[in-house]
């Protein structure tokens, strides 16, 4: 468990993390999401060890990583994929690792293995693509099979079978009892990874909630709906007070869209008024929909001429992968 309490970070005039609070718990990914500049990899530093935290507390089962007997026993990371001595091998480098901190040498080809790196073993990590790199960082992560861990964008670099995999192992780390907190640009991947978010801007906490309920709570309710008979339905809707707009000529055919209602509430009508529907379907947002809205007056670098309505617009416009951008 990963418990964080009144946690700031302030660099001269600067705060980049103010007084966050909450908890990652196990059995559960969660997803750690906000903007550029939002706080996050200096937030992850903190609980690491990495940066002293200006005032606040982050613990790891109940202690700061500096007073872990065994780090790597009980906490793995991922935080920088390049993180390795170039002229070491990838076998040669986490040797070092597992000497470090008492771990068996077998484990290294244990970790190896599962991250499918154990043909080029023995090769210079400095010679590795980004994807590979992310695979050694972890194997590193892995090393102690540890309790807790923590990923910053584990899947940049990675190809769609490698992004699938590590989706998946994550999961299966999660269903083990572990603690899994990881940070990722790409809001498509973490709809269908975490189960749990963590959101922040300008390094305050935005959300603490399930995917679920964070979609949902950016959403606004509305109702997509078809029928042989659209025009007397169209007609019914607005005379009865609801704001409808055209979904267009779709493969299912014409269809309209009702604002701020319930599914139950245009079906009763319809209904009552002997209209056949052939489709009655609730609308949610993506979860990079839910993301722009809910940050948008947190983003610290905006485009020329977008604000955060227009963003959140935006979103739901197809983009490459989805990214939100660079890593912090």
């Amino acid at each position: 468990m990963i418990e964080l309490n009144g946690l700031t970070k302030q660099y001269g005039q600067t705060v980049a993390v103010q007084d966050l609070t909450f908890t990652v718990r196990p059995g559960m990914v969660t997803g750690f999401l906000g903007p550029n500049g939002a706080g996050k990899s200096t937030t992850m530093r903190m609980i690491l060890g990495l940066d002293n935290p200006t005032s606040g507390t982050a613990l790891i089962n109940g202690k700061p990583y500096q007073q872990l007997g065994r780090p790597l026993a009980t906490v793995g990371a991922l935080l920088d994929a390049k993180w390795v001595h170039p002229n070491r091998s990838a076998r040669a480098h986490l040797q070092w690792m597992a000497a470090s901190n008492g771990i068996a040498a077998s484990r290294v080809d244990e970790v190896l293995r599962l991250v499918g790196l154990s043909e080029v073993a023995g090769k210079r990590a400095g010679g590795f693509s980004l994807g590979m790199s992310q695979r050694l960082g972890l194997a590193g992560a892995l090393l102690g099979d540890p309790e807790v861990l923590l990923f910053d964008e584990p899947v940049n670099g990675l190809d769609p079978e490698g992004i699938l995999w590590i989706r998946r192992f994550m999961q299966r780390l999660a269903s083990e009892g572990r603690t899994v907190l990881v940070s990722s640009h790409l809001l498509s991947e973490m709809a269908q990874t975490a189960e749990h978010l963590i959101v922040i801007g300008r390094g305050r906490l935005i959300s603490d909630s399930t995917t679920q309920e964070f979609i949902e709570r950016a959403s606004e309710q509305s109702v997509r709906v078809r029928s042989p008979q659209l025009d007397q339905l169209r007609s019914l809707l607005t005379s009865n007070g609801m704001t409808i707009r055209e979904d267009g000529e779709g493969k299912d055919g014409p269809a309209l869209v009702v604002a701020g209602v319930s599914s139950d509430a245009v079906g009763k009508l319809a209904g009552a008024n002997e209209i056949t529907l052939y489709e009655l379907a609730p609308q949610r947002a993506s979860l990079e929909e839910a993301f722009m809205r809910m940050t948008g007056g947190a983003v610290q670098y905006h485009g020329e001429g977008l604000d955060a309505a227009q963003l959140a617009a935006g979103a739901s416009q197809p983009a490459p992968a989805q990214a939100m951008g660079g890593a912090l």
